[in-house]
């Protein structure tokens, strides 16, 4: 029920994301008669692997975290996370409201057991493929333990989305100098090269696109900051685009050349293809989709939510966390 659409964006991609995975069923939480109306419309009844789960409130986009938590207790956004925390579905996908579906999922979930905050992390396109950043927002203020926590579980993510043994984890800073960055920044660096963690040292900002590092670690400030910037970026060049390629006759019949090269481009930064947020460190698994989202960005955040189900994520980042403590307390 949340984001900017509701059910006409989140129906019409559980039925695509259905159409693509046998083994995948969808329970859509939410007022029932607005739900069935919507799988009217997208024809999503068909599916036996659909079903509808009533919940008589709503989390407006707007609303405080902390009154949505004390006086929501039957909203869309609460009963999927219960049905997470009970059992009934492996995961939960939403576009609601971020600060309350992050306050809900810690209330509910709990946090893994040596894990102190969750945080929001996500796929950022890079000229090798992508790189993993966190966090995202979630945390604010973040001491040098915490970053640490970020490495582990980003960490974690890239060895079991991508398949990857040993990812390169990047701490971000305003250089690669060691003299660089605060006094939290550097408290970390050192955390981590005493860690098991495959730790390169710093990352600027310019190397999470260049593809020198599989995660980027950072606080929440910093990483929201970041992410938007490269938002903002990337609608810039496409609006220059299109404003240059429409200038005149010429350089319209450019356009319709270089077509395909320039679809191929505008794939492969989509960044709907990239929507799915992970709030890493809980007991259970939940993606936070883009309030903004459509069909297709909505159905790539169930995507991430059926891979991490697949590969066990929170399980997995609970081992590697219990790793590290031996590892650390045998020094």
């Amino acid at each position: 029920m949340g984001g900017d659409v509701g059910p006409d964006v989140v129906v019409p991609a559980a039925h695509s994301a259905l159409e693509q995975n046998d083994d995948l069923s969808i329970i859509l939480v939410g007022d029932e008669s607005i739900l069935n109306q919507a799988i009217g419309r997208y024809k999503a009844g068909t599916h036996d692997r659909l079903h509808v789960h009533h919940a008589s409130q709503s989390v407006e986009m707007d609303e405080l975290p902390s009154h949505a938590l004390r006086n929501k207790k039957d909203s869309s956004m609460r009963v999927a996370i219960n049905l997470v925390n009970d059992g009934t579905a492996d995961a939960c996908v939403s576009a609601g409201n971020t600060g309350a579906l992050m306050a809900t999922s810690r209330f509910v979930l709990k946090m893994l057991p040596g894990i102190d905050r969750p945080a929001i992390c996500t796929a950022i396109p890079s000229i090798s493929a992508h790189t993993w950043m966190l966090d995202l927002g979630a945390n604010v203020d973040c001491d040098a333990e915490h970053l640490l926590q970020f490495a582990v579980m980003g960490s974690v993510l890239a060895k079991a989305v991508d398949n990857n043994e040993h990812p390169r984890i990047g701490l971000l800073n305003i250089g690669e100098e060691e003299i660089k960055g605060n006094e939290q920044v550097k408290q970390a660096a050192q955390l981590l090269s005493g860690s098991h963690l495959n730790y390169q040292g710093y990352a600027e900002g310019d190397d999470i696109y260049k593809g020198n590092f599989d995660v980027v670690v950072c606080d929440g400030f910093v990483g929201n900051i970041s992410l938007k910037t490269s938002e903002g970026v990337a609608k810039m060049i496409a609006r220059f685009i299109r404003e240059e390629f429409s200038r005149n006759l010429l350089t319209k019949l450019a356009a319709l050349v270089t077509m395909p090269v320039l679809k191929a481009f505008r794939n492969r930064i989509d960044p709907r293809r990239y929507n799915g947020a992970t709030l890493l460190g809980l007991r259970g698994i939940v993606i936070k989709s883009h309030g903004g989202a459509d069909a297709l960005a909505f159905a790539s955040a169930i995507k991430v939510a059926v891979v991490e189900v697949r590969e066990s994520v929170p399980e997995r980042i609970s081992k590697q966390l219990e790793s590290y403590l031996r590892h650390r307390q045998a020094i």
